[in-house]
């Protein structure tokens, strides 16, 4: 008997006919997740339309939570900038070390490099000083072959900038690399630098099997693949933030004086550069501010974090992305991250809020857009890294968190308004909130509280 879950022709069907067979064979009650999964869908069927034309096998849309991040101060000009992002308590915090340093100079950024990489990988039987003679012209063909695609981006600025031998047989015989090096101006450029590569391979395997100075073996070049690599630590910039270490008494929470505040927040960044364990906890949270924008903004969160990732490991042990030192009465507090964005292009010019988002930056440059994700990036990693060693990370995260478990509760308008009320000076847990919200759906009408309850909410 067939398998009903088992389908064949399924990207063929109707996007309601997808529907119908998701829900009938995979759900509980099909007509109930029907009408759920289609009260997504866009009320304008062109908008939707595009929606669906940017992946395969749509169903419907997942929505996200799109807030902003006002006054965030960099090389002297304000931003609000957009942020998306589900997690609780990261724009708020986000948003209050960007209020800190407004009034400290703000943040400061610099593009350190903006080159980004590509590469020819193939077997070729052959000594590399034989292809090293023939290197200039391949880089020649290579320029010519693929004119027709820079041509645009020559026009901007833009190309290809160098081209590499690298002779990697010593690891995997028979292996060499062509890597190339490209400016890809306000573009990402995946595509951009995938079409040439792919250009490149044909050119170069054209080019050796005409070579009849070469023994026959040597003019055999079998291209395995050519794609871009995701790892540009030539991408990069760098954000930073520097004050009189008095002036963190204002942002330290309670009565830690400014001096321990600060050491404490040095020792926990020299931790994480030491620590591998709390170095990825650490540069989680700096992603947690450069993702939201990354992806508010149309472009590739996931190409960004494995940079990153990659970039923080690039010593052979993962380390800390950011870095803090208190010296001479200064404090300074500075980010180094590789980031391969655009503003033009892909999603940025098709998703209608990708759009909306660089209009709310003022149409920034790419160049711009890293330094602006980078101060995102480092603004959220000095909320975290200031609750961390003050009051600690749940007492913030989960007075945000509050509201998730109450909708989770399901709890009424009322409960709601108790349960701000009764948490205000509390640690919020799940369990806390659960029982509190239970006590008061079985008090009767017109009772009070159990008095330890009572005694807490006069207190509030």
């Amino acid at each position: 008997m067939k398998n009903p879950k088992i389908v064949s022709g399924f990207s063929k069907k109707s996007k309601r006919g997808k529907l119908r067979w998701l829900v009938e064979n995979f759900f509980k009650h099909p007509e109930e997740v029907a009408r759920e999964l289609k009260s997504f869908w866009y009320g304008d069927p062109q908008k939707q339309k595009i929606f669906d034309e940017f992946s395969e096998n749509t169903i419907t849309n997942f929505y996200m939570p799109y807030g902003v991040l006002p006054n965030l101060k960099i090389n002297d000009e304000v931003y609000c900038v957009p942020m998306v992002i589900e997690e609780s308590s990261v724009v708020a915090a986000a948003s209050a070390a960007a209020k800190f340093w407004l009034n400290r100079g703000g943040f400061k950024t610099e593009i350190l490099a903006t080159k980004k990489v590509g590469q020819v990988h193939f077997d070729w039987k052959g000594k590399r000083k034989t292809l090293e003679a023939l290197m200039p012209k391949i880089k020649e063909l290579i320029h010519t072959e693929t004119s027709h695609i820079t041509a645009n981006m020559r026009k901007r600025g833009g190309g290809i900038l160098d081209i590499e031998l690298l002779d990697m047989s010593d690891l995997e015989p028979n292996y060499f690399q062509l890597q190339m090096t490209f400016e890809t101006c306000d573009s990402m450029g995946a595509n951009f630098i995938n079409s040439v590569l792919e250009e490149s391979a044909r050119s170069l395997k054209q080019f050796m099997s005409s070579q009849e100075q070469l023994p026959t073996a040597e003019r055999e070049l079998t291209i395995i693949m050519a794609i871009l690599s995701n790892y540009t630590p030539e991408c990069l910039v760098r954000a930073s933030v520097e004050c009189p270490i008095e002036e963190l008494g204002n942002f330290c929470d309670g009565d830690m004086p400014a001096e321990e505040f600060a050491r404490k927040f040095e020792k926990a960044l020299n931790i994480a550069r030491i620590d591998t364990y709390r170095a990825t906890t650490h540069n989680k949270g700096i992603f947690n501010g450069i993702d939201a924008v990354v992806i508010a903004t149309g472009n590739d969160f996931r190409a960004v974090e494995a940079c990153g990732h990659a970039y923080a490991a690039r010593d052979g042990k993962y380390r800390s992305l950011s870095f803090a030192e208190c010296k001479d009465g200064i404090f300074k507090f500075w980010l180094d991250i590789p980031l391969a964005v655009g503003t033009v292009g892909g999603l940025t010019a098709l998703h209608p809020m990708a759009k909306r988002s660089l209009e709310l930056l003022g149409q920034p440059s790419a160049e711009e857009l890293m330094q602006v994700i980078a101060a995102t990036g480092l603004a959220q990693n000095f909320a975290a890294v200031r609750s961390l060693v003050t009051t600690g990370i749940q007492k913030g995260h989960m007075k945000m968190h509050l509201m998730n478990i109450l909708n989770h509760l399901e709890a009424t308008e009322k409960e709601v308004k108790e349960a701000l009320v009764y948490f205000a000076d509390k640690l919020v847990s799940f369990s806390s909130v659960r029982e509190f919200i239970q006590l008061l759906r079985t008090t009767p009408e017109g009772m009070p509280l159990p008095l330890p309850i009572m005694i807490e909410r006069k207190k509030s």
